[in-house]
C-alpha cells in the first residue's frame, strides 16, 4: 500500500511526515514524530492516555487516522510546558502528588488544559464530567480534581 504525505502542525510547528493509509495518529506521533507523551492503553478509545487536541477539539490519537492529520493543528503533552517552565497543570499535578506510573498523565493534562482554555472557572463536578474519559488506575480522582482545581485558580489569579 502507497504511503501519503501529510503536512500538519504540532505543538506549533509545521511537520511533514509519510504514513500507510491505516495508521493511526498515535502511531505517527510516536514512531514518525518521536512525541511518546501520548500513550496506548487500550487501543479502542476508552482510557483516555492517547488524548490529543486536533484543531482545538479533545480526540483519542488511536481513533484518529494519521492521515486525517493533514492541515489540522495538533497539540499533544510536549507541547504544555514553555521550554524548561511547566504549565501551571504540570507544577499542580506535582504538588498534589496527582501522578503515579505516568501512563494516564499526559492524557489527562492534555484533557484539563483543554477544559481550561474553555472553562477557566470550572467547577468540581465539571472536571470530574470533562476528565471522565480518562482512566487512571494508580492514583485514584481525588489528586487529579484537587490538582486541576488549584491549576485553575492560579492560572485565573494570574490573567
Amino acid at each position: 500500500m502507497s504511503k501519503i504525505h501529510v503536512t500538519t502542525t504540532v505543538n506549533g510547528d509545521e511537520m511533514e511526515f509519510l504514513c500507510d493509509p491505516r495508521e493511526t495518529l498515535l502511531d505517527v506521533l510516536r514512531d514518525r514524530l518521536n512525541l511518546t507523551g501520548a500513550k496506548e492503553g487500550c487501543g479502542t478509545g476508552d482510557c483516555g492516555a492517547c488524548s490529543v487536541t486536533m484543531n482545538g477539539r479533545l480526540v483519542c490519537s488511536c481513533l484518529v487516522l494519521g492521515a486525517e492529520a493533514e492541515g489540522a493543528e495538533i497539540a499533544t503533552v510536549e507541547g504544555i510546558a514553555q521550554g524548561d517552565r511547566l504549565h501551571p497543570l504540570q507544577r499542580k499535578f506535582i504538588e498534589h502528588a496527582a501522578l503515579q506510573c505516568g501512563i494516564c498523565t499526559p492524557g489527562i493534562l492534555v484533557a484539563a488544559k483543554a477544559l481550561l482554555e474553555k472553562h477557566p472557572d470550572p467547577t468540581e463536578e465539571q472536571v470530574r464530567f470533562w476528565l471522565a474519559g480518562n482512566l487512571c488506575r494508580c492514583t485514584g480522582y481525588d489528586k487529579i480534581i484537587r490538582a486541576v482545581m488549584d491549576a485553575a485558580a492560579e492560572m485565573r489569579e494570574a490573567a
